[in-house]
């Protein structure tokens, strides 16, 4: 079995971890650094790696100032609860980047919305609607 472990780079991991908690639904706890934190699913597995931009002497999480960030990254997660998580992602941010609609090529409902870093999430619901 193999798992892809996405890290993105944050300014501030306890206020993003946090945040994709409430998105995603998860009780609230604290990651477990203030310099990097995972975002679990109930069944163990990593969704989100939260890593504070500049530790650890990472090539490609050195600074935000080298590239925007989310250049060339869809953070897309798939979830059972699409109408809460839309709920819910009202609540974390002001407007939309994109209001739910279908996907023509999946036939699943989605929404986009940005991160407090400026990463641009997709939500999509598991099944077709």
């Amino acid at each position: 079995m193999q798992h892809l472990w996405t890290i993105i780079g944050v300014t501030d991991v306890t206020r993003s971890f946090a945040w994709y908690q409430s998105l995603l639904g998860h009780p609230a706890t604290q990651p477990a650094h203030d310099y990097f934190g995972q975002i679990v699913d109930t069944d163990g597995t990593v969704l989100l790696c939260l890593h504070r931009w500049g530790d650890h002497e990472h090539p490609s999480l050195a600074s935000p100032d080298h590239a925007k960030p989310g250049n060339g990254l869809l953070l897309f997660f798939r979830v059972d609860d699409f109408d809460q998580a839309l709920g819910r992602a009202r609540g974390l941010v002001a407007a939309l980047e994109e209001e739910p609609g279908i996907n023509p090529n999946t036939g699943t409902k989605e929404f986009a919305l940005r991160d407090p870093d400026g990463y641009y999430v997709m939500i999509s619901s598991l099944s077709a609607a």
